[in-house]
């Protein structure tokens, strides 16, 4: 796997000519993005979206036949990521202590992969931020809306189409965007909760082009792909969904 070793700066501009955005539209939003460091990429780091795909794809079947062989050595990658990282896919999964994304896609090592995790792997401004960063800025070529089995936050936004259930805290908060997800399949055939966590990771995949123009630009041109997925906690297996999403410019099917 790759290690990422030197550390040329990209100032805005970089930023821009990465996501394929014009100069002027950085004034708005980007105007006092501050210089940050890259690692270079190596020739056995994925090129391309679909070279990504495929890493992610091969990874979790040597996870699924042989999970105890998938260990980082971290010790021999730490100095070479220090100075800047390059990671090549970027996975926005659920906080679920079951679900560490660096283990299920075959032990990937430090600088590989750029991370956003919450319950109900949802997007709000800080994660689209921050998938926005991973992508216009360090490189990413693909993004995972990863969900998984038997996903507590999802549960609960099913509980509140069901039984109008209501939570302490900031919890309910937190599973109102899940909660339209659920009720676009309550009726539908098959297991209510298996249906709300496809199609949640379905409509977050979708609303990370709506709601991003950076992204949206990168997926255009080619330089980007998104798409969702589900990770059995019992049998180890990611399943990529193949439905398109309407209103999802370029979601790709997996």
């Amino acid at each position: 796997m790759p290690k990422c070793c030197s550390k040329p700066e990209i100032d805005r501009r970089g930023i821009l000519a990465m996501a394929g955005i014009g100069v002027p539209t950085a004034l708005v939003g980007l105007s006092a993005a501050p210089k940050f460091a890259r690692a270079a990429a190596q020739s056995s780091r994925p090129q391309t979206p679909d070279e990504a795909l495929a890493a992610l794809k091969d990874g979790n079947a040597r996870y699924v036949e042989a999970p105890e062989l998938c260990v980082t050595k971290p010790s021999k990658q730490r100095a070479s990521v220090a100075t800047g990282q390059s990671p090549w896919a970027t996975i926005v999964a659920c906080a679920d202590s079951r679900v560490p994304p660096e283990l299920i896609f075959g032990g990937l090592g430090l600088g590989e992969l750029f991370v956003a995790r919450n319950a109900g792997n949802q997007v709000d401004t800080q994660a689209i931020g921050t998938v926005e960063f991973g992508s216009a800025v360090l490189g990413s070529h693909l993004i995972v809306v990863l969900g998984h089995s038997r996903c507590g936050a999802v549960q609960a936004a099913c509980d509140v189409v069901t039984d109008n259930a209501t939570f302490p805290g900031s919890i309910g908060p937190m599973v109102d965007p899940i909660v339209p997800a659920a009720l676009a399949v309550r009726d539908k055939p098959g297991d209510f909760l298996a249906n709300a966590t496809r199609e949640s990771a379905l409509r977050t995949a979708a609303r990370l082009t709506t709601a991003s123009t950076i992204l949206s630009d990168l997926v255009k041109s080619g330089k980007l792909k998104i798409v969702a997925g589900e990770y059995d906690l019992e049998t180890g297996k990611v399943e990529f969904f193949e439905e398109a999403v309407e209103g999802s410019a370029g979601f790709t099917k997996g």
